[in-house]
């Protein structure tokens, strides 16, 4: 007979993610145990492995999760009928209100996607360059004569935005809703007023 999934699986999956990304971000994914993951869950590593059958399955689990969810957050957002500029602060916004609360995820990340196997990473990159695409076209959409025919620019433009975004995030990991979007809102500005004249 089939087992029966839980009523509490999707809870206790979430449980599991969010204790392997303070365990990994913590301890560094190699020097990471599934007995430290299980101590930081408290539950037992047999239970666990119920859900993920390696450390590897964790952390794949991991990055897929937060990954999809932050693409999913940040590219399908309502912005029909917005003019450009208007869509812009938007997502800016939204983006550093998704990485709030996301430190260990956004650690482990930068540091351990390369131990996945090269499908999985193939998989997770594809997340990244759709949430750098859907900026890329908002950035374009406000001054598309700057960036029509060069493609160059226009990446060396998003990568820049997303540069700004990320210095905020990784040096003010504890500021609240209300300064995030403070800060985005100047980064729209700078970046707004700069792209018109490059």
């Amino acid at each position: 007979m089939a087992r029966t999934i839980a009523k509490d699986h999707d809870q206790k999956r979430t449980q599991i993610l969010k204790s392997a990304a303070k365990v990994f971000a913590e301890a560094g994914y190699d020097r990471a145990s599934m007995t430290q993951l299980a101590r930081e869950c408290g539950i037992s590593k047999a239970n666990i492995y119920h859900y993920y059958d390696s450390k590897d399955a964790v952390l794949f689990g991991l990055l897929e999760t937060y990954l999809s969810d932050l693409r999913d957050r940040v590219c399908e957002l309502d912005l029909a009928g917005l003019a450009p500029e208007v869509r812009l602060r938007r997502i800016l916004a939204e983006i550093l209100l998704a990485y709030q609360g996301a430190d260990h995820e956004h650690q482990v990340q930068i540091s351990a996607m390369s131990a996945l196997p090269e499908e999985q990473q193939k998989l997770l990159r594809g997340y990244q360059r759709e949430l750098v695409r859907f900026l890329s076209d908002a950035i374009s959409a406000v001054a598309p004569d700057v960036f029509s025919g060069d493609p160059a620019k226009l990446r060396a433009a998003t990568m820049s935005v997303f540069g700004m975004l990320n210095w905020y995030y990784m040096w003010n990991s504890g500021a609240d809703s209300e300064a995030r979007e403070g800060y985005a809102e100047m980064v729209a500005t700078i970046t707004l007023n700069g792209v018109k004249g490059l």
